[in-house]
């Protein structure tokens, strides 16, 4: 039985990620313990501090031991934490005189800290992975539309001509900021936890200061330059910066699920059989991955939003704040890739029809264009008169069903000034999309 939609096998192909809860499950939870430990024990036998062979049995049975997970599920339920009882079963699977080095001068806190990060690091992997499909995506899209004309909208209105090669490329550009982002922190967030009890690895003696920079090394992680067990930033920073990702994933979804309504029709979803369907319309493909997209994007948010208030860790031990950290970071990792993978199959499938956008965009029957009358008018009598005579012609179009040209033609200002041939081309859509195609070549150049 579940209980959590991250766990759910009816809404599985919607809010999973396998290969994401496979990075945040028990096993793999357990297995980052585990590594952890084998390898405080190689580094403190590299300095000296325990025996080399009792760093190999450790090693070795950190790599071949079967965790009881009952037992340590009933150990971390009295205790309050894994890590005691964890240690038991390696200390007798290392055997009796290995097994009393096992977790040598370390606390349950410089454990379960440096496996969330090997966990983190994993989870990056993916998103990294499943980014750069999504931005290839969009290369995709912006390279073929650079010069497909659209409205642009404002408010929900027509505002200006643009290309929808140009929209796909103020996506990705944003999704690059979220790349950026990503790889930026990883020296801020990748880094090993081993500091003692309050900080001060007072238990560990002579040569302390390197045993962090050499557990740093064995699991190829960044060193801190001092603890940060109570300074929880790291985490909250990575939770951040995949909400900032998911919101501009969402932002994508958003725009598309508008652009698929029926009376715009300008995209849809990739077609698969009864996706999106109604159990009681059957005319219905309802924008199914754009849903979830935003969906996940609200609760990667949420648990995000958890993440920077566990950052009130107490003095050098958080009293709670910490066990919060555990709720909201496997959420934060499963859910953004939920939603990364869901806008991998919405973008590598998209439907866009151009004959669509073409006849959405002479709706307004020259509207969306009068600021290019305004401007190409404004020289010959000032930008303000300008605006106030097109504004006049706008409204005459509306009420009598002409176009903009032909409310202009109407203007003695007007023609006064611009001949009809010239201003044919001045209402005309793809004469006035000004830096659209060129911000696609610099986007798709960068």
């Amino acid at each position: 039985m579940t209980s959590s939609i991250l766990d759910s096998k009816i809404f599985a192909p919607l809010f999973h990620s396998q290969e994401m809860q496979a990075v945040f499950n028990d096993d793999a939870r357990v297995k980052a313990f585990l590594d952890t430990e084998a390898a405080l024990a190689r580094a403190q036998a590299k300095l000296e501090m325990i025996p080399t062979e009792a760093a190999r049995q450790i090693d070795q049975a950190a790599g071949s031991v079967q965790i009881d997970m009952d037992r340590l599920a009933h150990d971390t339920g009295t205790v309050g934490y894994p890590i005691l009882g964890l240690v038991r079963q390696l200390a007798a699977a290392a055997g009796k005189e290995a097994g009393g080095f096992v977790h040598w001068g370390a606390t349950t806190q410089d454990i379960m800290d440096t496996a969330s990060v090997l966990q983190i690091r994993d989870g990056l992997a993916l998103i990294d992975k499943d980014l750069k499909r999504v931005e290839k995506a969009l290369m995709v899209l912006a390279r073929e539309h650079r010069d497909t004309v659209m409205a642009g909208r404002t408010h929900l209105q027509h505002a200006l001509p643009v290309t929808f090669g140009y929209k796909a490329a103020i996506w990705l550009d944003s999704v690059r900021r979220a790349q950026q982002r990503l790889e930026q922190m990883r020296p801020r967030v990748l880094n090993a936890q081993l500091w003692g009890a309050a900080g001060t690895l007072a238990s560990i003696g002579e040569r302390a200061e390197l045993l962090t920079d050499t557990l740093a090394k064995e699991l190829d992680l960044f060193t801190p330059i001092a603890p940060w067990h109570a300074t929880r930033d790291g985490f909250a920073e990575a939770g951040c910066n995949l909400a900032l990702m998911t919101g501009s994933l969402s932002k994508i979804a958003f725009d598309i699920m508008i652009m698929c309504m029926d009376e715009i029709s300008e995209t849809a979803e990739p077609f698969v059989k009864d996706r999106g369907a109604s159990s009681t319309m059957p005319q219905k493909r309802n924008p199914i991955s754009c849903e979830v997209i935003r969906g996940c994007n609200l609760g990667v948010a949420k648990a995000a939003a958890l993440l920077m208030d566990a950052q009130e860790a107490d003095f050098e031990r958080a009293t709670g704040p910490w066990h919060a950290e555990w709720i909201a970071l496997p959420q934060v990792f499963v859910l953004a890739h939920c939603a990364l993978s869901q806008a991998v199959f919405l973008l590598e499938g998209l439907e866009v029809f151009p004959d669509k956008m073409a006849r959405n965009l002479d709706i307004s029957k020259g509207l969306i264009v009068a600021e290019s009358a305004m401007m190409a008018l404004a020289p010959h009598v000032g930008r303000q008169t300008a605006h106030d005579i097109v504004y006049d012609a706008c409204r005459e179009a509306q009420a009598s069903g002409s176009s903009l040209y032909e409310a202009l033609l109407e203007q003695s200002e007007v023609t006064r000034y611009i001949d009809a041939e010239a201003l044919k081309k001045i209402v005309s859509p793809s004469s006035y999309l000004g830096l659209s195609q060129h911000i696609v070549d610099r986007v798709l150049a960068g």
